[in-house]
């Protein structure tokens, strides 16, 4: 009878773990929700759990805006914070728990400064230190920050871009302040030209920091020791055969099994414009791919394996990498993309290889907005874009693909104009309404009309624009798109108000 109870328990273990595998392979990204930021752009998003409470920390040119997200992924605004001298962007964020207190450490990247908040229980803000630049340390164009946890005391890894390249470190007291510890500038031998991208693994009672050099095309490990010293173990460059360094930018990890990995985007130099921003110019396009680097005894990293973007893929200009989940088989990875503006899932199995899932393509591009957060048993990723013109972010709900075969999505827009509104005004905004399926290809029909329901229960509502988009990707691209943002910039002053609907059908 044992026998048959041990069968059975293997057999549900074995059923299980495939359910599993096939679940990851179908999941896709579903928009929860979406609200206006008050700075100029979301450059970075975080977040945090603080009690039972889930924050959102969105830092773009001049301030912080602070978000609560539900369980739902909706998001409700709580506070705005100025940042030092109103500059900015907040380029890295992070929050943590030190000695019982929780801190949010910011990296205002033309302030030259990094600046410290305690985060309070309503999820606001209050700036507690301030430190600035200084020649011994880089935190000039300060960018990326990565918090370090040893045994006796805790330490913040600071990196810079431009004018002063180096990897610095400061001990984080229980206030918030700042002492430093260490810095090291960069040269010809270590990848800390532009540390876009940073991630420890702990191994074996050692720490190991990771850094990824936008500049100068590569990535670099150091060894940390418990004072918060650190020194360099080994440096990998780009290469035209089995690497993707060129503009290395994001940088993150996982331990699978018994082996530790090192995962490594990169926003290739040919996607910028400006000729003096870069400072090699002799680098050579090889296309785009996500790097796995495999970690050794000595917490070397080691080129493992490289997937590279092809027509299935949304990989061009990689900018954040998320982990959403692991277990001691599988991680799922959210790759947010700047060129393709599109959050590509991916799942990295216990033996390094990276494989595709789903992509959803945003409708903005991905900068250093990109954060994954789990709530209860669901999986959130939070985003924003650095576009001006947009000022907002949003959330999705990572799940299981819905079937849409053979479906469409009907988008229908009910409005209802001020009284006020003169004819022309109201015909001018219908023309400007038919007028977006000529700038947005992604609409697939479009179809408008007024009123003419006789029951009573109109609720005033005059006006129903339809528009069928074939899939999610549409739909998102439309939502975001300059043509609509400028639709409903224009009308919105003769707006009285708006009821939207949408639903799937054949």
């Amino acid at each position: 009878m044992d026998n048959i109870k041990k069968g059975i328990l293997v057999i549900t273990l074995l059923l299980s773990q495939i359910c599993l595998a096939q679940v990851s392979d179908e999941l896709m990204l579903y928009r929860k929700d979406f609200k206006n930021i008050s700075a100029n752009n979301t450059v970075t998003v975080t977040s945090y759990k603080k009690n039972a409470s889930h924050f959102v920390y969105a830092g773009g040119y001049g301030n912080i805006d602070v978000f609560n997200l539900d369980k739902e992924g909706t998001l409700t605004p709580i506070s705005n914070h100025e940042l030092y001298k109103q500059k900015g962007p907040a380029r890295g964020m992070v929050a943590d728990n030190i000695g019982g207190t929780d801190f949010l450490f910011v990296a205002n990247k033309y302030g030259n400064v990094i600046e410290t908040f305690k985060i309070l229980n309503n999820g606001s803000l209050e700036r507690v230190s301030l430190v600035e630049d200084t020649d011994k340390t880089h935190l000039g164009t300060a960018i990326t920050l990565q918090v370090v946890h040893m045994k006796q005391s805790s330490y913040l890894f600071i990196g810079g871009l431009e004018e002063t390249p180096g990897l610095s470190c400061f001990k984080i007291h229980n206030d918030g302040k700042l002492t430093h510890v260490q810095s090291m500038k960069d040269n010809d031998n270590i990848h800390t030209d532009g540390i876009i991208g940073m991630f420890t693994h702990k191994i074996k009672g050692k720490t190991f920091l990771y850094t990824g050099g936008f500049q100068d095309n590569g990535v670099s490990s150091f060894r940390v020791y418990e004072n918060g010293k650190f020194k360099n173990i080994n440096n990998i460059s780009d290469n035209t055969k089995d690497r993707y360094l060129t503009g290395a930018y994001p940088v993150t990890g996982v331990k699978l099994g018994g082996n530790y990995y090192v995962i490594v985007g990169h926003r290739h130099h040919k996607y910028y414009k400006r000729g003096n921003f870069i400072k090699r110019k002799d680098f050579v396009y090889h296309g785009d791919a996500v790097s796995i680097f495999k970690v050794n005894k000595k917490g070397a990293l080691v080129p493992h394996f490289i997937l590279k973007d092809d027509e299935n893929t949304k990989l061009q200009g990689q900018t954040r990498i998320e982990i959403i989940s692991t277990n001691d088989k599988e991680a799922i990875l959210a790759v947010g993309t700047r060129d393709d503006a599109s959050i590509q899932l991916c799942k990295l199995n216990e033996e390094g290889i990276l494989s595709p899932i789903n992509h959803l393509e945003t409708g903005f591009s991905i900068y250093y907005g990109l954060k994954s957060h789990k709530i209860g048993e669901d999986h959130f990723l939070i985003a924003g874009s650095n576009r001006f013109d947009l000022k907002k972010v949003a959330t999705y709900k990572v799940s299981p693909k819905i079937d849409r075969n053979g479906k469409v999505l009907r988008h229908m827009v009910n409005l209802k104009y001020k009284g006020d509104a003169t004819k022309q005004q109201i015909n001018e905004a219908v023309k400007a309404f038919e007028n977006l399926k000529n700038k947005i290809p992604e609409i697939a029909d479009f179809e408008w009309g007024i009123n003419d329901s006789t029951e009573g229960h109109s609720k005033g509502f005059t006006h129903c624009f339809t528009l069928t988009f074939k899939n999610e990707h549409d739909r998102e691209i439309y939502l975001f798109h300059k043509a609509h943002l400028d639709l409903v910039s224009k009308i919105g002053p003769i707006i009285g108000d708006v009821f939207v609907l949408d639903y799937w059908t054949k």
